[in-house]
């Protein structure tokens, strides 16, 4: 039974269809990356997943139950899902190790002693133990997004959504957050994605949604999508990616291969969640 279903989801702001019938299933442990140009809809569909939109239409079902629109069930919901957004949200005027366990102390009632001894365990895990005592004027941007990712994890959430965490950041910065990303969908955490990182999306997700007008446009397998588009929309987004940086635009046959990737003799990118 999927973790998380949509089934016709749809949402508009005014005159803009935002989602248009959006159907999504995500099974536990599935890592999600959803991909697609600015203003597709990705955004919008992971507020609607938490509970920050509500939809005009289409139900959303967790953990086999309806989600209905009402506070209590949005405060229930938001405690199964976490989210982490492009900003990182983190409260200034508090040290690392409090942004991270005010969250279980206050919404799940966590002592304090227990909520630190949290903290230390999910800082290591995004490799920040030594910065438990910081505060985020003294983190680099880099630092301030696995933080934010720490908290999230802190509150052991069902399932992770990501809105583009990587986006506002430097590029030299960008590695130590998808090298967090990369240990937890090794480690089985149900994750879904907004991304343009392509090459995380290609070695690390098991399925990838690509949007297009608010809807799915294509959906699955990494290897599947980029390797053999189905629609001219998918074939030129990817080459726009790819246009970025000349040097990366080679195929093999009909295969597109990204950044620093290759091709093994089976066809399949090494390293990728499809080999293991």
């Amino acid at each position: 039974m999927p973790l998380l279903a949509l089934a016709g989801i749809s949402k508009r702001f005014g005159a803009h269809q935002a989602l248009n019938e959006v159907s999504l299933a995500v099974e536990p442990g599935e890592v999600v990356a959803i991909i697609g140009r600015s203003g597709s809809g990705k955004s919008t569909l992971l507020r609607v997943i938490n509970g920050l939109e509500e939809p005009d239409s289409g139900t959303i079902e967790f953990d086999g139950r309806i989600q209905e629109p009402t506070p209590r069930q949005k405060r229930a919901l938001r405690r199964e899902i976490g989210i982490v957004f492009q900003s990182y949200n983190l409260f200034p005027h508090l040290s690392v190790e409090r942004n991270i366990t005010l969250g279980p102390t206050v919404a799940k009632g966590m002592t304090l002693p227990a909520a630190r001894e949290l903290a230390g365990r999910v800082l290591r895990m995004v490799d920040l133990e030594d910065k438990i005592a910081a505060y985020p004027q003294q983190l680099s941007g880099g630092q301030q997004q696995r933080v934010a990712i720490a908290r999230a994890l802190a509150m052991e959430p069902r399932l992770l959504l990501f809105d583009e965490i990587t986006a506002a950041l430097d590029p030299e910065l960008i590695g130590e957050v998808v090298r967090v990303l990369d240990r937890l969908a090794q480690g089985g955490t149900t994750m879904v994605l907004v991304t343009h990182e392509m090459r995380f999306a290609r070695r690390s997700a098991d399925t990838i949604v690509f949007m297009h007008q608010g809807r799915v446009w294509e959906k699955g397998p990494p290897a599947k999508l980029f390797g053999a588009p189905r629609t001219p929309e998918l074939g030129s987004f990817i080459e726009a990616i790819l246009s970025v940086d000349p040097a990366a635009n080679q195929r093999t046959g009909d295969r597109i291969v990204l950044p620093g990737e290759h091709l093994g003799r089976d066809g399949l990118v090494p390293g990728s969640r499809q080999d293991r």
